[in-house]
């Protein structure tokens, strides 16, 4: 019975990807959007005015709390996940950096890089660099 309920869900959910995919290709419109019950936009799978794509998620008040996407072609199109606080600033972003497209993480308050953790993008090697309030850099390992 659980099974067939997990079945039942991925279905819908790889259906409703596939229908929005296809009205998306239909109509040439610049964005898809996900409107809940209540009318109020939750999602919207649109592109930029540099070229690339994103997937925006909305919470019930109307903010922006998360983009899935694609850094414009001058920036080689890496991919990006962006969790944002309730004021619609960047609290931790993930992407991958540099010509060896190394993972990053780049945690934020109000607006402030706070810690950086990832491979340094020359050589490949683990780092961890933080931000006091004050902007003070501390190298904790690695170099970045």
């Amino acid at each position: 019975m659980k099974n067939t309920h997990l079945a039942g869900l991925l279905a819908g959910f790889v259906g409703g990807l596939f229908g929005a995919y296809v009205l998306g290709h239909l109509d040439h419109s610049s964005a898809v959007r996900l409107i809940d019950a209540g009318g109020k936009l939750r999602a919207e799978l649109a592109m930029s005015g540099d070229g690339s794509p994103a997937l925006f998620f909305f919470d019930s008040a109307g903010r922006n709390r998360l983009v899935l996407g694609l850094y414009s072609p001058a920036e080689s199109e890496y991919p990006f996940v962006v969790l944002n606080d309730t004021q619609q600033h960047a609290a931790g972003i993930f992407r991958l950096f540099s010509a060896h497209e190394t993972p990053v993480v780049v945690l934020k308050n109000q607006g402030r890089d706070r810690s950086i953790y990832g491979l340094n993008p020359n050589s490949t090697e683990p780092f961890l660099v933080n931000y006091s309030g004050d902007g003070k850099k501390s190298d904790v390992f690695g170099k970045y």
